[in-house]
């Protein structure tokens, strides 16, 4: 009995660590950024209607960012990098625990810096991924797609920075309302600069905001003829 017993827990346990070497493994590879372009869409594209429209639960969206961030924690085989991106992320954990919590603490300046920190590194390690083993195939095309949204939803956070330390950034046809809830207007002025199209509803209200929607419009430019040259080059050799 006892035997069975420990069978059945080793068994357990061999499931458990296979299923976890699978997921850590499938970060680090190519189909990774089909699932990734996938969460993106829904997260830029998707999750804003649904805030504007009180259709989804604030927790279930610091949920969605916080996954984006965990998976982060996997996407490369360096030590120093697996406990940087580990540490940002159980700090960001942490914190929006304590915010959705009874305690009368929260800490949401910080709670979005260290987001921005989080986003920034997230980038970096999809932009190692995209250009390992000098490869060009369909997930790659896709990987780079995916750190273009990931920049506009950078841009979306320090916008959101900006309003918090100075007490506005973007202004127009909008209620800020200093929470979550503004995510929606965020990521759409920062797609608008991203993507150079400039409908004139939203406009930046203080330097530092228009710097920044300057310095969004410069890489909306910029990243499709580099990267793409880049990943063509790398396709030749």
């Amino acid at each position: 009995m006892e035997e069975s017993f420990q069978e059945v827990k080793d068994f357990k346990k061999r499931t458990l660590k296979r299923v976890f070497t699978n997921f850590t493994e499938y970060w680090l590879t190519d189909g990774s950024f089909g699932l990734l372009l996938l969460i993106l869409l829904f997260t830029i594209f998707i999750l804003p209607i649904l805030i504007e429209y009180g259709h989804v639960e604030m927790i279930f969206v610091n949920l969605v960012f916080l996954f984006l961030f965990f998976t982060g924690i996997w996407s490369s085989t360096q030590r120093f990098l697996i406990i940087f991106t580990a540490l940002l992320f159980f700090t960001q954990l942490t914190l929006r625990i304590l915010r959705f919590s009874d305690l009368p603490v929260q800490f949401y300046l910080t709670e979005r810096i260290v987001g921005i920190l989080n986003m920034s590194i997230f980038i970096f390690l999809n932009l190692r991924l995209l250009f390992r083993d000098r490869e060009i195939n369909v997930y790659r095309v896709i990987g780079a797609i995916n750190v273009y949204l990931c920049v506009a939803l950078l841009g979306a956070f320090v916008f959101e920075i900006i309003h918090l330390t100075l007490g506005n950034s973007i202004s127009g046809e909008l209620d800020l309302k200093g929470l979550d809830d503004d995510y929606a207007q965020y990521i759409y002025f920062s797609l608008v600069s991203l993507t150079t199209v400039g409908f004139g509803d939203l406009y930046p209200v203080n330097i530092m905001s228009k710097m920044l929607s300057v310095f969004l419009s410069t890489v909306g430019i910029l990243y499709p003829a580099v990267v793409i040259a880049k990943l063509v080059s790398e396709s030749k050799r």
